[in-house]
């Protein structure tokens, strides 16, 4: 267990999806803010690290998992176009009535209400054009330097100069829909439900934990494995 210390939150997510939800119990970030070891993890968030490797021990796998950094980068691209993407583009509507109903009839009892929706409108207006971004210039260049690499050939560098640029900016947008959604975590106490709490009161504060769970993972495929592997191809097919 020391050598899991030593380890960066990010890699044993990577190893173990289910690791993440461990993480989540304790508090700490495993997309964005993956990139520090296990130890200072947990000191930055005042986890008990004794506390934190007996949950990683003890982990037990359930359902079906994936080795992701196995995939090829087309394929690991076209999952998250296809599960997180579509996910982000189908509920956003549904959180925006919801938020919007919610604000309108709690708003003068619970104004922490007004924020969240418009918290989430910060976050609908991110991410709607990072999407498309993603599937329109940085997918369609990774699926084409990894045809190059498989076919032994060079490519053109493209107009953005190279992928570092338009992942950079990628990152920082995930960064900031973070941001916005502990703000939004915090605004609700992670969800807990007031006892005089109605249906649609109910279903927008599971909605929205579902909506941050599906991000924290979407981010993590991102920018702790397809991201960093991009970048190393970009290497061997740039001419």
């Amino acid at each position: 267990m020391s050598l899991i210390k030593d380890k960066t939150v990010a890699e044993l997510v990577s190893e173990n999806i289910n690791t993440a939800h461990v993480f989540k119990k304790h508090g700490i970030d495993f997309c964005c803010g993956g990139g520090i070891s296990v130890d200072k993890a947990c000191e930055k968030n005042q986890v008990q690290l004794d506390d934190l490797l007996e949950d990683l021990q003890n982990l037990e796998n359930k359902g079906r998992t994936y080795d992701y950094k196995k995939w090829d980068l087309h394929f690991l691209a076209q999952h998250i176009e296809n599960v997180h993407h579509s996910y982000v583009e189908e509920t956003i509507p549904i959180l925006i009535q919801y938020t919007n109903k919610v604000a309108k009839v709690h708003g003068s009892t619970n104004p922490e209400l007004i924020q969240v929706r418009d918290l989430f409108v910060e976050v609908a207006n991110e991410l709607t054009p990072h999407l498309k971004k993603e599937e329109l210039i940085l997918f369609p260049f990774i699926a084409k330097m990894e045809r190059a690499f498989k076919d032994a050939k060079k490519v053109e560098r493209p107009h953005f100069g190279t992928v570092e640029n338009p992942i950079a900016m990628m990152e920082d947008e995930h960064e900031a829909a973070g941001d916005l959604f502990k703000e939004i975590a915090s605004l609700t106490h992670n969800y807990t439900l007031p006892e005089h709490a109605c249906n649609t009161y109910r279903a927008m504060f599971h909605k929205l934990e579902e909506f941050e769970n599906d991000l924290h993972l979407h981010i993590h495929l991102e920018n702790n494995i397809l991201f960093p592997k991009a970048l190393a191809l970009e290497k061997e097919v740039l001419s």
